[in-house]
């Protein structure tokens, strides 16, 4: 088990660094002033950085599935780790590379179960970064924790479907560049309660589909991938926009989440060596009660547990992409579970220090604390909450704890009840 980079992986990093540094870094003012009003859609400068990106080959890195027809540079899990970081540093960087949320899990489930026809219409768009795509599964009347109860009803009439149902947070259903979205709902409810889902591909033009709002999390809005609510209304597709077999929702979501939820931690480990560094420069420029922030004990600890925290996230989602890449989803699931929960509350340890450091400053949007909060939060929902996480590492801890059948109570436990 070796996380060193490979002499590729180092020389990719080096590039994503400078091209960082150099060309996306500079323009993060613009893309601040721009992105205030979504209705206009990706800055200009936007698309001349994703050339220039695929140009040098810094394209579809988190995909290690490509086809030799496919553009994009083929990376495992374990190798795209330190990528994505210098990705993560900034909200909307990952797009120049065309590694960003929904796009990348909509591009891997496509891949897996899309038809040739499916593959033409939407996969190949998304690979080569001319449009964007949603995922519509979280419904607010139902507690989606629990994605059984999905309640959206996607009804077979003859040769076609006629969806029904309302969605929020719908990643990205409220961009202009999104051309479609990949729906979640009931095709059988007569089915077992596992294979009563189903997964369809809707345009965004579709008649009766309507983007009613789109959704500030603790009143900050994601200006890279907005979340929305959405409204479908008799909308019509045909039986061939289904994605997989019918009923087989859970199987294609599961083979969507693994990796995306890898990827979201990749990208806030990045983002909290931000936060992580302006903290440092921040306790040795500021100055109260006569003395630098940086000879108060309290505040110099602060980062040092920051610091401890970060690499120990770090450490378990490179292990965690390892085993992905070796194994597959189903022996990293609990893995993937520990991560969930870690990175958020690393992310949201630092963000609120960083706050207290900053005074004032730190819950404005004049720095990024405050929306790094809004999102750690948030980090502790999506995907799944921390409950349903803790309850899967503790069910995967039991069951291999307890599969060989010898306690160790008789061995490490003396006096009566040891072994009750």
């Amino acid at each position: 088990m070796d996380f060193a980079p490979t002499e590729k992986v180092a020389l990719l990093r080096d590039q994503v660094e400078k091209f960082f540094a150099t060309d996306i870094l500079p323009r993060h003012p613009t893309w601040c002033e721009s992105s205030e009003d979504q209705a206009r859609g990706t800055p200009a400068f936007m698309h001349e950085l994703r050339a220039k990106a695929y140009e040098m080959g810094l394209w579809n890195l988190g995909l290690p599935n490509l086809r030799d027809d496919e553009p994009g540079t083929r990376l495992t899990n374990l190798e795209f780790a330190p990528l994505a970081e210098i990705m993560g540093r900034l909200p909307w960087a990952p797009q120049v590379f065309n590694c960003h949320a929904p796009e990348v899990p909509n591009m891997e489930i496509l891949q897996l179960f899309a038809s040739p026809e499916q593959r033409e219409a939407y996969l190949k768009p998304l690979l080569e970064g001319q449009i964007r795509s949603s995922f519509a599964m979280t419904e607010p009347a139902v507690a989606s924790s629990d994605a059984t109860n999905i309640a959206t009803r996607i009804e077979r009439q003859g040769d076609k479907y006629v969806i029904n149902g309302r969605k929020w947070f719908a990643s990205n259903a409220g961009n202009p560049e999104t051309r479609f979205l990949i729906v979640v709902g009931i095709t059988n409810p007569e089915a077992k309660r596992g294979r009563q889902h189903s997964l369809v591909i809707v345009p965004k033009d579709t008649p009766g589909l309507t983007v009613v709002r789109s959704l500030p999390v603790l009143h900050h809005v994601d200006r890279a991938t907005p979340h929305s609510e959405v409204l479908f209304e008799n909308v019509t597709v045909p039986v061939s926009a289904r994605l997989g077999e019918e009923g087989a929702g859970f199987v294609i979501g599961q083979a969507r989440l693994g990796p995306a939820r890898v990827h979201h931690c990749m990208r806030a480990i990045g983002r909290a060596e931000v936060l992580l560094r302006l903290m440092v420069e921040r306790i040795n420029d500021r100055e109260a009660f006569g003395a630098r922030l940086r000879s108060y004990s309290n505040i110099t600890d602060a980062v040092a547990e920051s610091r401890i925290e970060l690499e120990q996230s770090r450490l378990l989602v490179q292990r965690t992409a390892w085993l992905l890449d070796q194994e597959g989803n189903k022996a990293a699931r609990k893995d993937v579970s520990l991560i969930k929960i870690a990175v958020a509350r690393m992310y949201h340890n630092i963000a609120d220090r960083g706050i207290q450091m900053f005074g004032a400053m730190g819950l404005t949007d004049d720095a990024p604390f405050a929306s790094a909060l809004a999102q750690a939060r948030a980090f502790r929902i999506y995907d799944g909450p921390d409950e349903v996480h803790l309850r899967t590492i503790y069910r995967l801890e039991e069951r291999e704890a307890l599969s060989d059948n010898q306690r160790l109570s008789s061995h490490f436990l003396r006096g009566p009840g040891a072994t009750a």
